[in-house]
């Protein structure tokens, strides 16, 4: 009993420590941020290519997060980064991947795509 004490507190613990850090290291921006920015950066929607081709904001790459690691190499690091996902969730571990790599100047859409009320393309 004390073991599953124990390892639930760890797990707390772990779940605080990585939502302080993606918070550091990551600015969420309103609609409204987001929109002023975003045609000078780095638009990146991190969803799967299915979710993306329902429909993305407009100007938007697809580099889906279980893909990033290994495409990095077609993010700039001088260049601010917008990210969004579904929901807001995957860019918090999207930031922190790309911070632990030496990106820096990472915004996310807050609530995420299906709060955008903006220009959307459908594939």
């Amino acid at each position: 009993m004390e073991i599953l004490l124990i390892l639930s507190l760890a797990l707390v613990v772990f779940v605080v420590y990585k939502y302080i850090k993606s918070r550091r290291i990551l600015t969420t921006l309103t609609e409204d941020e987001f929109r002023q920015g975003y045609r000078k950066a780095q638009l990146i929607d991190i969803r799967e290519p299915k979710e993306f081709q329902g429909g993305h904001i407009l100007g938007a790459r697809n580099i889906p997060l279980s893909q990033m690691r290994n495409r990095l190499m077609e993010i700039r690091k001088d260049q601010p980064i917008y990210l969004y996902c579904q929901n807001g969730a995957r860019s918090g571990r999207a930031a922190m991947l790309l911070n632990k790599k030496g990106y820096q100047d990472i915004y996310q859409l807050k609530g995420g795509f299906k709060k955008w009320t903006g220009k959307i393309k459908k594939k």
